[in-house]
């Protein structure tokens, strides 16, 4: 669905159900911190997404007799990999966990909102990633939405212990997305399951170092399912969305998980909508509209280049030769290289497109 001429369909929906599949997460999970301790959650919750990753993984690879279509991780990966995992597979998670205990779930999905926020600026300032002022005003109604939506006048809601841990994780986060966006070329798959399964180790080795017991069976299986929808899955399609859109784009859709948290909120914690959410409905709708129809559109420049990742020879950008006849809407990786090239057509700052813009 990625052209130089159509609309990126593909990733904006991957955005979107990523952050459905997120923003659930909250209530869900602070329902099952009855149970278990903040540390123990957050191991289990990455530890679900890496094992279910890691049966699909080897069972793909058994299975399938085709060429790798994905790109491997290489040593020059590993860095960016080890910071994601660190920064938020582990610090992050479980400063969720803590955040998430003193603070009532729909407040809490609302502040991981912030997230989008961390990841824009990291992105624009740190990463030099293009945000035009249309995605810059998309992205001040979306959070001017969450800040309306986080108002309680009579005093319920607060910069609270809860609310710091629950920022701090939507920081860490913001580092995280932007050091997985480095490496959103090579398999998103074998990335969320290395990730998953090292923070979660990580986790519950701290755990129980810290002298936390673990669940019953049927606890420990409802966090591990947890995990693997709304960390694995959920970051997998983050992961390919940021391929078509970029890091401040995808993460400007992400910012509808919270959303999805304050519905869960309702039914499952019971608790009452407050009149800023009707209020903060249409700057969120007006702000993921003005996303959407974003159009970028000038004459770039790409320099010559020799690297590997995943991609099709119908996108404009791959037109290289092989030995052998390829489908050219046959998607593969193999090392191939780019050709000086200048040309003007509409684009996203996607994996060929991270080039820089005039002041």
């Amino acid at each position: 669905m990625q052209t130089t001429k159509g609309k990126p369909l593909l990733p904006i929906l991957q955005a979107v159900l990523a952050a459905l599949l997120f923003g659930a997460s909250a209530p869900f999970a602070k329902v099952l911190l009855g149970e278990v301790e903040p540390v123990t959650l957050a191991g289990l919750l990455y530890l679900g997404s890496g094992l279910v990753l890691l049966l699909l993984f080897a069972g793909r690879r058994l299975l399938s007799r085709q060429p790798q279509s994905e790109a491997r991780l290489e040593r020059p990966d590993i860095k960016w990999l080890a910071g994601a995992v660190l920064a938020g597979g582990v610090a992050a998670s479980i400063l969720q966990m803590f955040g998430l205990r003193g603070t009532p779930g729909a407040t809490a999905s609302l502040l991981l909102n912030f997230e989008s926020v961390a990841t824009t600026l990291i992105a624009a300032w740190v990463f030099k990633e293009h945000v035009g002022k249309r995605a810059w005003r998309a992205i001040l109604l979306i959070t001017l939405a969450c800040i309306l939506l986080s108002l309680n006048l009579s005093g319920g809601w607060g910069i609270s212990l809860g609310a710091l841990g629950v920022l701090g994780a939507c920081l860490l986060w913001g580092v995280d997305n932007n050091f997985t966006r480095n490496i959103s070329g090579k398999n998103p798959q074998v990335i969320v399951m290395i990730k998953g399964l090292a923070a979660g180790a990580f986790s519950l080795t701290l755990a129980l170092l810290l002298g936390n017991s673990l669940p019953d069976a049927i606890t420990t299986l409802k966090a591990l399912l947890l995990g693997s929808l709304s960390y694995g899955l959920s970051i997998i399609l983050f992961i390919r969305a940021m391929r078509g859109l970029g890091a401040a784009r995808t993460s400007a859709l992400f910012a509808t998980a919270p959303l999805a948290g304050i519905l869960f909120s309702f039914l499952i914690l019971h608790e009452s909508p407050s009149i800023f959410l009707l209020a903060a409905l249409p700057l969120m709708a007006l702000g993921t509209v003005l996303l959407l129809t974003e159009k970028h559109h000038h004459a770039h420049l790409h320099p010559a280049v020799i690297h590997t990742h995943a991609h099709r020879h119908d996108d404009g950008h791959h037109d290289h030769t092989h030995e052998g006849a390829v489908d050219p809407s046959t998607r593969h990786s193999h090392v191939h290289e780019h050709t000086e090239l200048a040309h003007d057509h509409e684009h996203m700052p996607d994996i060929d497109h991270r080039h820089e813009h005039a002041k």
